[in-house]
């Protein structure tokens, strides 16, 4: 596509102006290559310098990536895309089954109905400008969840989710070129924030255990100025940080209290393993915990614990902006934590999910083929060539999701969620992946 769209313009904001409407109206499509500076410079009478300038404008607000000798290339979901997602599936007709997508059981969800109906009796008069904020029962219901985890609660505040808290932490501390140490493989929304707010990525491995020592230590040592890890259920590998791995976390963290820890807990409930927090060790922190994944997508609201000054941060910030989270999400929420049955229904939801992860792998492996999910929706399959597998379990009737959306350095794999899954389903799925990864040798994550 990219070689039918023309590129003009005399001046680096004229170029970059170019090349993102031709994102924006689908002429440059996700990984399209751009011309090198040179050529572009000639076809335009322009000088190097300006298709340069014009190029690190476009890597700054997170539309473009380069990728090494391949040059420069439109990044699968730049931000001014007309269709976010890359993975886009055909419609339910086509037989394809989703696998890509990330989503959690609708089918163990908890219905809203019940809780809507009984919000709507008691609501009373709508909130006005002068009353709104974080309710102070959601405040307290949070701090006696997160305190029961070993997270500190001195400070809470509410968020749009756990994506919305994480971007306002780092815009409330970092400005646009500083080094964030993000997780390699990690949450590709995550990547695509960082390229877009104009941070610089550091990768840091990642193993069942979480983000490995050697990873983080060499984070620091490269001078990141925060470091966003996930304390459970990781998207995409599903992995947990073990009480060990904290500990020698703690120990490596401690020795640079100016950085800023953000910890994500998006699975919450459905991880199917303690909660063992970093929380505190650095001067800087915060705790994320989302409700999407135990409760619903549509339920954008998160839980952000940390210190005095930074939730203070976050939340003045919400204030001249955003103004608040809608106090009716949170009443719902506050009425979600009270139900008993809501309840069960989630711890339902973790061991379904455990059950699915695991037949999957072990169906793999008697394959010969090793798979990692210890925790969450996803399973992560390295394999040794992600376009060939991709293309061959489409062809087989299932779409997952390549792992290029979610690593820096690491190889190829692909994810898997396994929500859509039901028993029936493994064994047929894990032979359809035995044909579609072919041979070779992949690399194991955290190697």
């Amino acid at each position: 596509m990219a070689a039918h769209y023309q590129i003009e313009g005399g001046t680096a904001a004229e170029i970059s102006a170019s090349v993102e409407t031709g994102v924006r109206i689908g002429a440059l499509t996700a990984s399209a290559a751009l011309p090198p500076v040179r050529n572009l410079a000639g076809q335009l009478a322009v000088s190097p310098a300006t298709v340069a300038k014009a190029y690190q404008a476009l890597r700054q607000r997170g539309l473009v990536e380069t990728a090494g000798r391949n040059g420069t290339r439109i990044r699968p979901r730049p931000p001014v895309a007309a269709s976010r997602s890359a993975l886009r599936l055909p419609p339910v007709a086509s037989g394809v089954l989703d696998l890509a997508s990330g989503e959690p059981d609708h089918r163990l969800l908890p219905a809203f109905g019940p809780h809507l109906a009984a919000l709507a009796h008691s609501a009373g008069a709508s909130v006005g400008y002068g009353d709104a904020g974080v309710l102070p029962e959601l405040v307290d219901l949070a701090s006696r969840r997160l305190a029961a985890d070993g997270v500190p609660t001195d400070s809470i505040t509410v968020t749009s989710g756990a994506l919305d808290g994480i971007e306002r932490l780092l815009t409330a501390h970092l400005r646009p070129g500083d080094p964030v140490g993000v997780e390699d493989p990690g949450w590709a929304n995550l990547l695509d924030l960082v390229a877009a707010l104009g941070f610089q990525p550091v990768g840091v491995p990642v193993d069942d255990d979480g983000p490995t020592p050697a990873g983080v230590r060499a984070a620091l040592a490269s001078g990141v100025r925060a470091l966003v890890l996930t304390s459970r259920a990781q998207n995409p590998t599903g992995a947990a940080v073990t009480a060990d791995r904290a500990a020698i976390l703690r120990e490596l963290l401690g020795a640079r209290p100016d950085l800023l820890l953000i910890e994500d807990d998006h699975a919450a409930e459905l991880a199917p393993m303690p909660l063992h927090s970093l929380a505190g060790v650095t001067r800087s922190w915060a705790f994320v915990r989302s409700a999407s994944k135990p409760y619903g997508p549509d339920l954008r609201l998160a839980v952000l614990a940390g210190d005095e000054a930074t939730v203070a941060r976050v939340a003045g910030r919400m204030r001249v902006g955003a103004g608040w989270v809608s106090t009716l999400l949170q009443r719902l929420a506050i009425g979600l934590w009270r139900d008993p049955e809501v309840a069960a229904q989630v711890t339902s939801a973790r061991e379904s999910y455990q059950r699915r992860r695991e037949a999957l792998r072990e169906a793999l492996a008697r394959r010969g083929l090793t798979a990692y999910g210890r925790s969450g929706i996803n399973v992560w399959l390295p394999v040794s060539d992600e376009i060939r597998t991709v293309t061959g379990l489409r062809d087989a009737g299932y779409a997952v999701a390549p792992g290029s959306l979610y690593r820096l350095a690491t190889g190829p794999a692909v994810r898997i969620t396994i929500s859509p899954l039901g028993d029936a389903d493994i064994e047929p799925l894990a032979d359809a992946l035995l044909r579609a990864t072919g041979i070779g040798a992949p690399t194991p994550f955290g190697a």
